[in-house]
């Protein structure tokens, strides 16, 4: 027999019902079902049946951590907090949006201001506020950004377009038909990589 619960579940009629209906919907999301199950089954009521933890985690088909903490919830905070989860608060959500972006990699990709060579993400974050585009944006937000695109800021083509590949080997080297002298490794080619004669 498990130990008994510190958290007392007692629901009212109202909370009964509004639990037996969210149960019996169809498009409900599974954690909140299961945990309207879990209070349903720990209900000490006058109606409810008042299982022990461990009952429930079979019957529900959750962790006995699940329960506690659901029983915790509805104690502590009520009946909407431990049926729904809370929004992460340390959610960072885009700075820019998909327009303001286009514009950021359309400035990247421009002529760098007089008197300098490239652009630097700091140079970039202040010529968006200048233009209006933002209110307000830091040089990290801009390199996020701008990683998430194929922008190089030292690469020759301003980094706006994909890399060309590029070639598998030099013109000026070709393999060789003659095999190396002495053992070889398992599995590695005999033949090696030289230059061609005359060069």
């Amino acid at each position: 027999m498990g130990k008994e619960a510190k958290y007392i579940v007692r629901l009212s009629n109202e909370e009964r019902v509004q639990l037996e209906d969210l149960v019996a919907r169809g498009r409900v999301a599974k954690a909140t079902r299961q945990r309207a199950q879990v209070l349903l089954r720990a209900d000490q009521g006058q109606e409810g049946p008042g299982s022990v933890d461990e009952a429930i985690v079979d019957l529900v088909g959750v962790s006995l951590s699940t329960v506690h903490r659901v029983r915790q919830q509805f104690v502590e905070e009520g009946l909407e907090a431990s049926l729904y989860r809370k929004p992460a608060t340390n959610r960072q959500y885009r700075k820019l949006d998909g327009v303001q972006e286009a514009h950021l990699v359309a400035l990247a990709c421009s002529a760098p201001p007089t008197g300098r060579v490239c652009w630097t993400m700091q140079l970039l974050a202040d010529k968006l506020v200048e233009l209006e585009i933002t209110e307000s944006i830091g040089r990290e937000a801009v390199r996020t950004t701008l990683k998430k695109t194929f922008f190089n800021p030292g690469a020759r083509s301003n980094g706006c377009c994909r890399p060309s590949k590029t070639p598998i080997l030099s013109a000026r080297w070709k393999t060789s038909s003659k095999c190396t002298n002495g053992p070889t490794i398992r599995g590695a080619p005999s033949c090696v990589l030289t230059s061609k004669a005359g060069n």
